[in-house]
């Protein structure tokens, strides 16, 4: 989908798009993954924001949260479509130059309040996501922007 929506337009292609490949299963996808991307350091993380809040899928609660010795894990669907999953870790996620989120809809405003106005939290994960050494950028609808 974002290859078809995003990268397929650009003028210049990116230098290098590491896709996950969830059809090996959560784990040795994630063990391929992790070995595929090395020391790579994201110039460019995109991400949206579940009703629930979770990002990536690092879900409230949940002890894929914890992990800080691993940059890939897979981890158990908590939500529709309950499908094998592969995240990077929030290390990972961090470590991104550039973190952008991209969220609408209505049904996202509680969890962007709490992601973005509150205090970080494991029952929010997305307010865990921030670009340690870089910007982190969010991009609202008015109606997922509702209750900010």
């Amino acid at each position: 989908m974002a290859k078809v929506a995003l990268l397929d337009l650009l003028v210049e292609p990116p230098a290098a798009v590491h896709r996950m490949r969830g059809e090996l299963g959560p784990d040795e996808g994630a063990a391929q993954y992790e070995r595929e991307l090395g020391e790579t350091r994201f110039d460019l993380l995109l991400l949206g924001i579940g009703s629930d809040g979770h990002a990536a899928s690092l879900y409230p609660g949940q002890p894929s949260l914890d992990e800080t010795e691993r940059r890939v894990i897979g981890v158990e669907a908590k939500l529709e479509p309950f499908v094998d999953r592969i995240t990077l870790t929030l290390p990972a996620l961090c470590a991104s130059r550039e973190v952008l989120f991209l969220v609408a809809g209505a049904d996202k405003a509680d969890a962007v309040a709490h992601a973005f106005r509150g205090e970080p939290s494991r029952d929010t994960p997305a307010s865990l996501i921030r670009s340690v050494e870089g910007t982190t950028t969010v991009v609202l609808d008015p109606a997922a922007a509702a209750k900010l």
